[in-house]
């Protein structure tokens, strides 16, 4: 008796979601503790931490409902679809949260990054400074900040199939 090998779509949409809802919990968190201008390396970590697990189980999980096989290739599809739906989730939550629970967002972070320029070089000229802030500009306009997210989310995602992929793979003789 034959059986039909599960969808790599459905464990994408799935944990994609869960890493999503995660994601934005995260977020909330760090808004009602007034923590979402901080990028340091702990909440980094922590985002990291939690985009291995969720693609990692998710990828167990498809190995288990494949009676315990798991190509390299199903492992990619898997981890993928997860990082595409939590980029996609993600970039429409910062647009919601930049445009509607904190509009000023941008403009705060744009002058945050500007006073750092400063600290950090405090010789640089009044030249420098507009020249510094029209690049920090360009980088936070919603655009490029939505390909930036999606790009960083099927990259590290990427890596993360990958490596979980070669750990769990196993594969099927009868193949």
């Amino acid at each position: 008796m034959e059986t039909t090998p599960p969808k790599t779509g459905k464990f994408g949409l799935v944990y994609g979601l869960i890493l999503s809802a995660i994601s934005v919990a995260l977020g909330l968190i760090l808004y009602s503790q007034n923590l979402h201008y901080e990028r340091g390396w702990a909440v980094n970590l922590v985002s990291v931490i939690i985009m291995i697990s969720v693609i990692s189980i998710g990828i167990y999980q498809f190995k288990k409902a494949n009676a315990g096989f798991l190509s390299l290739g199903q492992a990619m599809k898997v981890g993928l679809g997860i990082a595409v739906i939590a980029g996609i989730v993600g970039v429409l939550w910062q647009m919601v949260f930049m445009n509607v629970i904190e509009p000023d967002f941008m403009e705060n972070v744009v002058e945050r990054s500007k006073v750092e320029m400063i600290q950090q070089n405090p010789t640089l000229t009044d030249e420098q400074i507009a020249q510094g802030e029209k690049t920090i500009r360009m980088f936070t306009k919603p655009s490029v900040m939505a390909v930036m997210g999606l790009v960083a989310s099927l990259f590290f995602g990427s890596i993360i199939s990958l490596i979980a992929g070669l750990i769990m793979k196993k594969q099927n003789v009868q193949d």
